[in-house]
């Protein structure tokens, strides 16, 4: 893949998880607005309504969340393309696989890297 095929395809995800993230906020309101999502201080309404809408918008944010971490990782992988170093593994230096990064184009580790990362994560 060429440089104009990758950043291209880093601004198409860019865009999408914006998209995405752009619906979430739609469907839940302002998340500074503790009224949204169903008026959730309204006390007529049932307590367990209540907790469902509270659990759905906390996933929600949850969601989003994760979506802002995306989007980070996409904006460093524009950064790393912009400076060269886009494509090589962040711990062992080596280049990572095409078809790897065809997959996951914002990837900073390859395969091993990766799952080592991961199994630090989950022990912590």
């Amino acid at each position: 893949m060429n440089r104009a095929t990758i950043r291209r395809s880093l601004i198409r995800e860019r865009a999408r998880l914006e998209q995405l993230k752009e619906g979430l906020y739609d469907e839940l309101g302002d998340p500074q607005d503790q009224q949204g999502l169903g008026d959730l201080g309204n006390s007529e309404q049932h307590p367990a309504d209540a907790g469902s809408e509270r659990f759905e918008r906390d996933k929600g944010l949850s969601i989003i969340a994760d979506l802002d971490a995306e989007l980070g990782e996409v904006k460093s992988a524009l950064h790393r393309l912009q400076h060269g170093s886009y494509g090589t593994c962040e711990i062992c230096r080596r280049p990572i696989p095409e078809a790897r990064l065809q997959v996951r184009p914002a990837t900073r580790f390859c395969v091993q890297d990766q799952q080592r990362v991961e199994r630090q994560v989950r022990s912590a």
